[in-house]
């Protein structure tokens, strides 16, 4: 399943904000599980930057794993 993610700024932010909080983790433990360091987590979230497709990758495997909580995010985001 691969999603369209949103790639704008702040859009990508805060909706990368939302899939940390649904999963209930810090920035810094969010920052572990997609393999990138807990300032670059920060930096998407606060729009000073945006994931790289590998990062993109990982989070909509998140997502997939989230299953159903995740149908509110995605139609929120319009994302299909």
């Amino acid at each position: 399943m691969t999603h369209n993610l949103i790639t704008k700024q702040p859009e990508i932010g805060q909706f990368i904000r939302e899939v940390r909080l649904l999963t209930g983790l810090t920035q810094e433990q969010f920052a572990a599980a997609v393999g990138v360091t807990y300032p670059t987590v920060n930096r998407w979230e606060n729009a000073r930057a945006k994931p790289s497709p590998m990062a993109i990758k990982l989070i909509e495997k998140m997502l997939v794993d989230l299953g159903d909580k995740s149908q509110d995010l995605l139609a929120k985001y319009s994302i299909k």
